[in-house]
């Protein structure tokens, strides 16, 4: 009897260091940081792409047309639908000056509907140098202040500039693209151009969805704290020469541009130190678990990909000389984990409200 209970005993411890094992290999555990989970995580599912159609096709190409629309001033007609016109105009309610209801050198284009109802439409009609009065009001679900109040604008033409949109030709695809030769081909490419971009859309979300989830999965033990405080002096240094550029006081520049005061700062600066260590200490543990290795091809790859996202285009020169280069390899080396993380992570389907209520009208009636 004590032989069966033996055996059945270390069975289920058997069992037992199985099941830890199995959970403790999901996770990562040094002198420094825990991750409690990282491989496998469980993310809220991501809706895929829409399908690109060709209504998609035709906007994308319109707003390239209109990018390389022509322009010229005109001095010898009247304003009509379309034009785009240069105007002074005040704005005033019950004879007196409001808030944001005046502008010089306003560029405006009629038919764009961005003014309040009837405020472009006055200006068609009229010539370089009029200067009217026009009475309208406020739309009733406008800001609370001005929703439905009447409204007196003395608007100035200063200049009409017509803007000619080139047709979708041949000629137009080969000097806007550099793979496409004729309009067919050009349709081919942006539809593969969208598509590629949804799916770019898409990946981006399940990877910042794993990464968020293995960060709140984190618990960081023990900091560096020099290396903590090196960057923290960098980055205070930094605004520091900000301030200078500004020809200001660091405090007075601090409350100025930032809103805080010199310790408020200090306190989100040490904080964001403090986020920036636990990501670069998760990426170096998780690459370092999964044997994740940056080759020099890899590293140019994801620069290109931190320039493009940077606002830089394909410019990798001019994001070397803006950024040191440690904090591109670790920028690199980061999006290198979040894609392997996107690869092994698990979406869950969103439960609905309606099936969560039925849900619990069931569980209550049980």
């Amino acid at each position: 009897m004590k032989k069966k209970a033996a055996v059945l005993l270390t069975g289920i411890m058997t069992a037992s260091l199985l099941l830890s094992g199995c959970q403790s290999s999901k996770g990562i555990e040094n002198d420094n940081l825990k991750i409690s989970q990282y491989k496998g995580v469980e993310i809220d599912e991501v809706d895929k792409a829409d399908d690109v159609t060709d209504k998609d096709v035709t906007s994308f190409i319109d707003s390239v047309r209109e990018s390389n629309a022509k322009t010229k001033t005109i001095k010898n007609r009247a304003v009509k639908k379309g034009d785009t016109v240069t105007i002074d105009f005040v704005g005033k309610m019950n004879g007196k000056k409001f808030d944001n209801g005046s502008a010089n050198n306003q560029k405006l284009k009629i038919g764009s509907n961005t003014f309040i109802e009837g405020f472009e439409d006055s200006i068609i009609g009229h010539k370089v140098g009029d200067k009217f009065v026009w009475n309208g009001k406020f739309p009733k679900n406008y800001s609370e202040e001005l929703a439905g109040k009447k409204v007196s604008f003395t608007i100035k033409v200063k200049a009409i500039i017509e803007s000619k949109t080139p047709e979708l030709n041949d000629a137009f695809v080969k000097k806007v693209s550099s793979k496409s030769k004729t309009v067919a081909e050009y349709k081919k490419e942006v539809k593969k151009k969208l598509e590629q971009e949804a799916q770019d859309t898409y990946t981006e979300s399940v990877e910042s969805g794993a990464w968020e989830k293995v960060l709140s999965n984190t618990k960081v033990k023990k900091y560096d704290e020099k290396e903590q405080k090196k960057m923290e002096n960098a980055w205070i240094s930094q605004y520091k020469q900000y301030a200078k550029a500004y020809n200001m006081d660091y405090s007075k520049f601090l409350e100025q541009q930032m809103g805080m005061t010199e310790e408020e700062f200090n306190k989100q600066v040490k904080a964001a130190v403090k986020d920036t260590m636990k990501q670069n200490m998760v990426t170096e543990a998780i690459a370092d678990k999964e044997n994740i290795k940056m080759s020099k091809k890899d590293y140019n790859k994801e620069l290109k990909a931190i320039a493009k996202s940077y606002g830089y285009s394909s410019n990798v020169d001019a994001l070397k000389k803006a950024f040191e280069e440690q904090d591109l390899k670790d920028a690199a080396l980061k999006n290198m984990v979040k894609e392997w993380l996107g690869k092994n992570c698990v979406q869950v389907a969103k439960k609905s409200s309606d099936s969560k209520s039925s849900s619990d009208s069931s569980s209550s009636s049980n």
